[in-house]
């Protein structure tokens, strides 16, 4: 079946569905009951088969592997990301129950697996994986419990003989097939199920060794806690009778992971492993699952936490205060982390249960410890910290901030008298402050940590979002602190004086002062004099700048210095521009900006628009300064500033595109970092620009102003250097192109007609190329410029005698004979567009249907003819209904495409579809035969 997929590579999805449907419906059964037979023979034939000898061995190899390959069989086509197998149903047919249902097909893999080498018995794990997989409506409410305790039973016999587990292949695929226990099946149907207090003492047995053993790898130990997750998570909603003993084993598993964790310190230490703690991807996850986990029976976990914590403390204070630093130091930070990041994650497992004041009281306990704690190293920053513990007190501040700060929270809730009780925060306005005080002294102690830097900011973007809590923040002393003091002496990390440090560090400014610039905001309003305030560290930093741009041709010009002001001013005033999403805030910006220290960004990109890592910064803040959010540029009826920023955005378009056209040739590997990324980001610019409503384009022309041409014809350009494949082949670069085509052809036709014919081509190609794209945005904007394209030129040829207005631009006469001197083009625009209606699964017909009715209208002939071969490809007997769909097509449509007319054609293309589609239902084979030969 691969070979098929990939011999018709050409074809679209859902031919390839309809391809892939048939080959299931026909010979996928047969293909798996001669894969089971021949594992049955095999079985029978055990003893006599020497596993040595290849032959043997690879006969049983493949014929397992195509029992597999049957089982993880797309049957419904919905698997587009395999990292999810392990969440999917196995969605088998309901002709394939008879196997399911005999007894004998689980217990042949169950014997397979016990008298099989290792290299072959995983294999027979992963087919019973996938059976344990299948979808609970394959059977009725007795044949499933059958059918599950028949599966439970057999990993029981596992559990019993594990010798066989100690083989990796083998332990991951037993890791996987536990796990689906509980992803298909309901606890409520496992309590139920034979022997189960012994089997369920044997997987918390088998759990419990497996987090203890360090050399087994993360990934399978992932399923194990995923099993844990899902059993407790569903007991409070669990009715039967049958004891479930969670309550008995899932504080041993709880307490063997946080053990696990706490000794992996001194392991990785010790045998120089990798440290678990720097996957953020992997520890995320285990902690997500350990805070439902760890909430179960939440006062034996609250218990051994507290005991662990303070004899940890205890001991590094000990090592603090005796002035130690070695291994034993090391250890104890690192077991002091792990507990961190264990806290922050139960804590927030608060909304994964119905909670109580006990549990708010317990976490209040938890969350006075890692404060005190918190309060012990920031005291100890000056001579050194543990990067990784302060990492886990940002983790931990954003699960306490998601629970028990912002709007929805009950400030009466026991958390915050325990922490009046011993810390004396007694609301959340003194909560924020510690936050606060937190986030301001990691921007100044760890300027050299970019993760700690970047999760700081974080914070402090999450904390300027919430309604309430913006509102208590601004008024506390440390905020004005930092609106009044964010230059690089006070925050280390905002200084550009270490030329050794990537550039790519100063990527974390823009969320600085995007927070800042929220906080601002809230008391803002029209206080001109309090935003120059706030702006004069930047506007000195620009002053010096201008200065260093002043000598730019002597030889002391210090490049790399300006360089890194250029970058670190851009993303700045970008994170500042994106904040300010009011008429009145963007104003004050705008004169801030504009012209001097927008200039002298623009002759920084001048000077080196070869360089990305400073014209990125650059583009991103004029695409920002462009966008019209929240409606914020809304100028008044006297103002000219509209006119202002679009010819800065043109300055800076033409500007820097007619400086990218020079740089020739540039190596393939290289093109999206030195040239299609700059490209993406400046169709953006000219997208949000053009589509703004806050400029009325038609002055250019009256007055004679080439910025608004300049513009559309370094666009030209641009688009030209650009190669096809490479237009579809990087997403962002597709998107910003199909986008801003859309805008051009919706309000700028009079550019399009007057293309040069080979630039009204490509970009025709590239419709047409959009058409069949995968991503419904582009299918739907392609449509919408087609559209536009065929409506004018409808109207151009239906009006020959129109008088010509003043100042309107003349029609290019290639325009307006393309349909004669390129008919191919839009004849197989109009038969792409008919057959996805036709024959595929079209997820935007109403987009479809429009540019569809011009298409027929220009190329009557050629519809004809295409109606006609489409006829009489089909079987005698169902021609005479296809002639009929077309002909109700058609009914009531006249030539013309105003709206009433166009609404018509959609209403009767709908119907069309859909008696298409019943007409069409033959065999899948026949179908794909007669698609290639009615769309060829």
């Amino acid at each position: 079946m691969n070979q098929v997929c990939e011999a018709e590579a050409s074809r679209s999805f859902t031919k390839h569905r309809k391809i892939a449907s048939s080959f299931r419906d026909m010979q996928l059964f047969d293909i798996f009951q001669l894969g089971i037979n021949l594992l049955k023979k095999a079985h029978e034939m055990i003893d006599t088969i020497d596993f040595s000898d290849p032959d043997q061995h690879g006969l049983l190899n493949h014929s397992l592997q195509l029992v597999h390959n049957c089982l993880v069989f797309d049957f419904i086509g919905a698997s587009t990301d395999e990292s999810s197998d392990d969440l999917c149903t196995v969605q088998i047919p309901t002709g394939w129950r008879t196997i399911f249902l005999d007894i004998s097909t689980l217990k042949l893999f169950f014997d397979l697996y016990h008298r099989l080498p290792p290299a072959l018995s995983s294999l027979t794990l992963s087919c019973l994986v996938q059976m344990a997989s299948v979808r609970r409506s394959l059977f009725n409410n007795v044949e499933r419990a059958k059918f599950l305790n028949d599966l439970v039973q057999g990993i029981r016999e596992i559990l019993e003989s594990p010798q066989s587990l100690g083989d990796p292949s083998n332990y991951h695929e037993f890791c996987r097939l536990l796990a689906r226990l509980k992803s298909n099946y309901q606890l409520g149907e496992l309590v139920k199920v034979d022997h189960y207090p012994e089997i369920i003492k044997l997987i918390a047995e088998f759990t419990i060794t497996s987090l203890q053993m360090w050399q087994f790898p993360a990934n399978s130990m992932h399923y194990l806690l995923s099993l844990w997750q899902r059993m407790v998570a569903p007991v409070p909603y669990v009715k039967a009778s049958e004891p479930h003993l969670l309550e008995t084993y899932t504080p041993e598993v709880n307490k063997a992971y946080i053990m696990s964790r706490l000794d992996l310190v001194a392991i990785v230490r010790r045998e120089g492993i990798d440290d678990p703690m720097e996957d953020q991807a992997m520890l995320s996850q285990q902690l997500e699952q350990l805070s439902t986990i760890g909430r179960y029976e939440y006062k034996k976990t609250c218990t051994l936490l507290v005991q662990l914590f303070d004899e940890a403390v205890q001991n590094y204070t000990t090592l603090v205060t005796t002035g130690q630093t070695g291994v034993d130091c090391y250890i104890q930070e690192g077991r002091l982390t792990w507990l961190v990041y264990i806290i922050g994650a139960v804590v927030g497992g608060r909304v994964s249960f119905a909670s109580t004041d006990e549990h708010d009281e317990m976490d209040g306990e938890l969350v006075c410890r890692v404060l005190q704690l918190m309060n012990m190293t920031d005291s100890r920053l000056p001579q050194g910290g543990c990067e990784k513990l302060d990492l886990a007190f940002l983790s931990f501040f954003e699960q306490f901030r998601k629970i028990y700060v912002g709007d929805q929270v009950q400030k009466t809730s026991r958390v915050y008298r325990r922490l009046s009780e011993v810390l004396g925060l007694s609301d959340e306005s003194m909560v924020l402050s510690v936050f606060i005080r937190k986030i301001i002294t990691n921007l100044k102690c760890w300027g050299a940590s970019e993760a700690i830097i970047t999760k700081t900011l974080q914070l402090l973007s999450d904390l300027s979002v919430g309604y309430s809590s913006v509102r208590k923040l601004v008024k506390l002393d440390a905020i004005m602190y930092m609106l009044d003091n964010h230059k690089g002496e006070h925050f280390p990390f905002l200084g550009v004086n270490n030329i050794q440090a990537p550039a790519t560090n100063m990527h974390c400014r823009t969320t600085f002062y995007t927070a800042l610039s929220r906080l601002l905001m809230v008391e803002l309003g029209e206080d001109e004099e309090k935003f120059e305030c706030f702006m004069l560290p930047l506007r000195a930093a620009f002053e010096n700048l201008g200065n260093l741009f002043a000598h730019v041709d002597s030889p002391l010009f210090r490049t790399e210095e300006a360089k890194r002001q250029v970058i670190g001013l851009a993303r700045d005033v970008r994170g500042i521009a994106f904040a300010f999403n009011t008429k009145v805030s963007y104003m004050m910006l705008f004169e801030w900006l504009f012209p001097t220290y927008a200039g002298i960004l623009i002759r920084a990109l001048e000077l080196w628009f070869h360089d990305q890592t400073v014209t990125t910064p650059i583009l991103k803040l004029f695409a920002e300064l462009a966008q019209n959010r929240s409606q914020r540029l809304q100028f008044d009826v006297s103002s000219p500033n509209g006119i202002l920023l679009f010819r800065e955005v043109s300055k800076v378009f033409v500007g820097y595109g007619t400086r990218l056209l020079r740089l020739g040739e540039v190596p393939k590997e290289q093109q999206y970092a030195l040239k299609l990324k700059g490209i993406s980001i400046c169709f953006s610019m000219l997208k949000a620009a053009l589509s703004g409503n806050y400029v009325n384009f038609g002055v250019f022309r009256l007055y004679g102003d080439s910025a608004l041409d300049d513009t559309f014809q370094t666009f030209v350009k641009l688009l030209l250097s650009i190669t096809q494949n490479n237009l579809l082949e990087f997403p962002k670069l597709s998107l910003g192109y199909y986008a801003l085509l859309e805008c051009i052809a919706q309000d700028h036709m009079s550019f399009i007609s007057n293309l040069e014919l080979h630039a009204f081509l490509y970009i025709l190609a590239t419709i047409s190329e959009g058409l069949t794209a995968l991503d419904t945005m582009i299918c739907t904007g392609c449509c919408a410029v087609l559209d536009n394209i065929i409506t004018y030129l409808f109207k151009r040829l239906t009006r020959k005698q129109m008088k010509q207005t003043t100042n309107q631009i003349p029609d290019g006469e290639a325009f307006l004979r393309i349909h004669e001197l390129h008919p191919e083009i839009l004849q197989q625009m109009l038969s792409t567009v008919l057959n996805i209606i036709m024959f595929e699964d079209c997820r935007n017909q109403w987009s479809m249907s429009r540019p569809l009715l011009g298409l027929i209208l220009l190329n009557e002939e050629y519809f004809s003819k295409l109606r006609e071969t489409i006829i009489s490809v089909q079987p005698p007997e169902k021609q005479a209904t296809m002639v009929q769909c077309f002909d109700n097509l058609m009914e009531g449509v006249d030539r013309t495409l105003l709206t009433k007319n166009r609404d018509k054609f959609t209403q009767n293309l709908s119907v069309f579809r859909h008696d298409i589609n019943d007409s069409l239902k033959v065999p899948m084979a026949s179908l794909a035969s007669n698609q290639n030969e009615m769309m060829n």
